[in-house]
């Protein structure tokens, strides 16, 4: 930096031209000051964490938000400005109801490869729905979590997404991924922590536009009580329990499509429905 300062100084010099030529200087330094003085626009925020130890969310983070590893949204409202990405194989939990916890995002939500996010958490009267996991009375649950995301999540190969008590502002779009088609829980991650079979899952929220699940290999899908205001398309999934794909109590403002879904069972084919109903 010094050497810029010494040759705007020394071009001076040899010049003389007085007072105008001085003051010309001096704003060519206060340029380069100012220039070298300038930060560049901050990064997204990285969450980061272990199992045993996971990174957490909390209060504002207006340049958005990655995920490497595991994060969780455990202490507070948690409010991400921009895009929340959650990077191949990393994990996000936003089902803690304690301390008013909560997670919006006003952007997108970006599941990638391998990756496994819960959102929102509620039991309803009659006993659906999902109970905070950090309920102190997990029979008789009262906390709840509402998720918010004012534009898409968009899923691409994502192990399981499960969500639940959650607007979408637009759209919601998984497209393949799923773990394989099977029901035994995994031996190492999210779902063998919570010792569950591979799922994915929506219910008791509103989507703004389309849901689109796809290519997906996997356990069980369901969806749930979710007003979907634009179309809803369940298309090529290919699912171990035979009581999968279930579609349930749905309000579908468009289109309501389903084919080329399939999942094993004792039944001549096409006797049992792909799903339970609509």
């Amino acid at each position: 930096m010094r050497a810029e300062f010494s040759s705007i100084e020394g071009a001076a010099m040899k010049l003389r031209r007085g007072a105008p030529l001085a003051g010309a200087a001096g704003v060519l330094l206060a340029i380069a000051v100012a220039s070298a003085g300038a930060s560049p626009a901050a990064g997204p925020h990285v969450c980061s964490g272990k199992f045993h130890k996971p990174g957490l969310l909390k209060g504002t983070y207006p340049n958005g938000v990655v995920v490497k590893g595991v994060c969780a949204v455990t202490s507070g409202p948690a409010h991400v400005i921009g895009t929340l990405t959650v990077t191949k194989g990393s994990a996000l939990g936003a089902v803690f109801g304690a301390h008013h916890s909560s997670l919006k995002v006003t952007g997108n939500l970006v599941v990638g490869k391998d990756a496994v996010v819960l959102l929102g958490c509620k039991v309803n009267p009659n006993g659906t729905g999902l109970p905070c996991k950090d309920d102190p009375n997990p029979k008789h649950p009262t906390l709840t979590s509402h998720g918010s995301v004012s534009g898409s999540i968009i899923e691409k190969s994502a192990l399981g997404v499960i969500v639940h008590n959650s607007a979408i502002g637009k759209n919601v779009t998984q497209t393949g991924g799923g773990g394989g088609i099977s029901c035994k829980p995994p031996k190492a991650g999210v779902f063998a922590k919570i010792k569950s079979p591979v799922y994915s899952d929506y219910e008791d929220s509103s989507i703004g536009g389309n849901l689109t699940v796809k290519l997906l290999r996997t356990c069980w899908l369901g969806v749930a009580r979710v007003k979907i205001h634009g179309s809803a398309t369940i298309s090529r999934n290919k699912t171990k329990d035979p009581d999968a794909v279930e579609v349930l109590a749905n309000h579908v403002s468009k289109n309501l499509s389903c084919n080329g879904n399939s999942h094993p069972s004792g039944e001549p084919p096409h006797s049992l429905p792909i799903w339970d109903s609509a």
